[in-house]
């Protein structure tokens, strides 16, 4: 069975680990309706892209 060589420290542990963190997202905000949206997506509200309607959104009834 494998054992390691040698006991790991606390501190080269978390140095190596101090890259696995989370980052956060990008968040811009469309142009046509001004809501914030993730960038380089179709907004989910209106569903304008680049100032052009790319999908149509059902009317409210």
């Amino acid at each position: 069975m494998a054992v390691p060589r040698s006991r790991i420290s606390k501190s080269k542990k978390r140095s190596r680990s101090a890259h696995s963190a989370l980052k956060p997202k990008g968040v811009s905000t469309c142009s046509n309706c001004q809501k914030t949206k993730r960038p380089h997506t179709i907004c989910p509200y209106c569903g304008f892209y680049a100032k052009r309607a790319v999908i149509s959104q059902k009317s409210a009834e």
